[in-house]
C-alpha cells in the first residue's frame, strides 16, 4: 500500500497574504515535489514566471473556484482528478497544498478528507493553516462569520501585516483570535517569510497525547524565531465562535461515551474543531478524541505513568449551551 499523501489546507480572509505566502514557498521550495490546489482568481494570482522557476512543484488551477463551494462533492471530484492525472504521469507530487477562496468555510472542505471513502486511503489532512490580515482582522470578524470560522478551524495562525500596526493594534488582534482559538499557535509573519517546517508537516490530525494550549506567540523573523507571552488584555468581544475548556478528574466510560454521544448529536454543526484528553477509570492509557463537526475519532495512548490523571476537553464552537456541557462533563466523573 503507498503512503497517502500530506495535504495542507490553506485558509484565511481575502486579502490574508495566503498568495505571498506561497509564492516565498515557491521562491526557496526544496523538498518533495509539492502541488498547489489553487483558485484565487486574478491579479494576485501566482504569475507564470514564477511558476517556471518553481522546480518541483506544480500549481493547478480550478475551474469555477468550485473549492469554495458548499458542496462537498465537487471538492472531492476535483482532488479525484488530480490523483488520476498524477496516476497518469500527468502530474507528480507527494504533497498537496489546497488554498481556498478567502470567503470559503474550511468545514465542508475538511470532511471531506475523512467522509469520502475514494480518498480517505490517498490522502492524508495535515493541517489547516489560516492567515489573518494583523490590519483588518477586527473588522473582518465583525461583518463576516466565515472569517471567525476560518481561525476556529486552525491548527496553527500566520498573523500577516502587524508591522502596518500599532502594538495595541496588534496586541488586541492577538487577544481577540486567541479568544476564538486557544489551540492554534499564533505566528507573526511578515512579507510571507515562514519556514515549512512551521506550517507543513505537523500531523495536527494524528491522534495523539498533546492537549497544549497556546499561551503565546512567536515571531517569525528570518533570522529565527522569538516567543513572547500573550498579551492580558481585559476587553471582551461578542464572537459567535469561541473557545472552551472543560476539566475534570477521572471520567466512567460508560457516562463520558454517552456525554460525547449526546454532544455530537445535539451540537455537533456548531463544533468546528474539538481535542481531548481524557482519564478512564481503571484504564491505565490515555483516551484521546479528537473531532470535526460530527466526524469524530477516539484512540488511547500512551499510559499515565507517574503523571496524575486528569482529563480536558477543549472544544471550539459557537452558540454552545456552556452550563449544560460544563454539567454534563462533570457529571460523567466517577465519584
Amino acid at each position: 500500500m503507498t503512503q497517502a499523501i500530506a495535504v495542507t489546507l490553506l485558509t484565511g480572509f481575502l486579502g490574508a497574504g495566503k498568495t505571498t505566502l506561497l509564492n516565498h514557498f515557491l521562491r526557496h521550495h526544496q523538498g518533495l515535489p509539492v502541488a498547489i490546489l489553487e483558485n484565487e482568481f486574478g491579479a494576485a494570482n501566482i504569475d507564470g514566471a514564477l511558476l517556471e522557476g518553481g522546480a518541483g512543484v506544480s500549481v493547478v488551477e480550478l475551474s469555477n473556484g468550485c473549492v469554495c463551494c458548499s458542496v462537498r462533492g465537487e471538492f472531492a471530484a476535483a482532488l479525484g482528478d488530480l490523483l488520476a492525472r498524477r496516476e497518469r504521469g500527468e502530474i507528480a507530487f507527494e504533497q498537496l497544498i489546497v488554498e481556498t477562496t478567502g470567503l470559503a468555510d474550511p468545514g465542508p472542505i475538511i470532511q471531506t478528507f475523512f467522509i469520502e471513502e475514494t480518498l480517505r486511503d490517498a490522502l492524508r489532512l495535515d493541517a489547516v493553516i489560516t492567515l489573518a490580515d494583523c490590519q483588518h482582522i477586527a473588522r473582518q470578524l465583525d461583518e463576516h462569520p466565515v472569517a471567525a470560522a476560518q481561525l476556529g478551524f486552525a491548527d496553527r495562525i500566520l498573523l500577516s501585516k502587524c508591522d502596518q500596526v500599532d502594538e495595541a493594534t496588534r496586541e488586541a488582534a492577538i487577544a481577540r483570535i486567541h479568544r476564538i482559538n486557544q489551540k492554534a499557535e499564533i505566528l507573526d509573519v511578515q512579507q510571507g517569510v515562514c519556514p515549512p517546517a512551521l506550517w507543513l508537516g505537523l500531523d495536527a490530525f494524528t491522534l495523539n497525547d498533546e492537549l497544549a494550549l497556546n499561551r503565546g506567540v512567536r515571531l517569525v523573523r528570518a533570522s529565527g524565531n522569538v516567543f513572547a507571552p500573550l498579551s492580558g488584555q481585559a476587553r471582551s468581544w461578542h464572537d459567535a465562535i469561541q473557545a472552551h475548556l472543560l476539566e475534570g478528574g477521572e471520567l466512567d466510560l460508560k457516562r463520558i461515551g454517552a456525554f460525547m454521544e449526546q454532544c455530537i448529536d445535539q451540537h455537533g454543526n456548531d463544533m468546528l474543531r474539538y481535542k481531548g484528553v481524557l482519564a478512564i477509570a481503571g484504564e491505565p492509557r490515555r483516551l484521546i478524541v479528537q473531532g470535526v463537526h460530527k466526524v469524530v475519532g477516539f484512540d488511547y495512548g500512551s499510559p499515565w505513568g507517574e503523571t496524575p490523571p486528569s482529563s480536558r476537553l477543549v472544544i471550539i464552537g459557537r452558540y454552545l449551551p456552556l452550563e449544560r456541557l460544563h454539567a454534563g462533563f462533570a457529571a460523567s466523573e466517577v465519584s
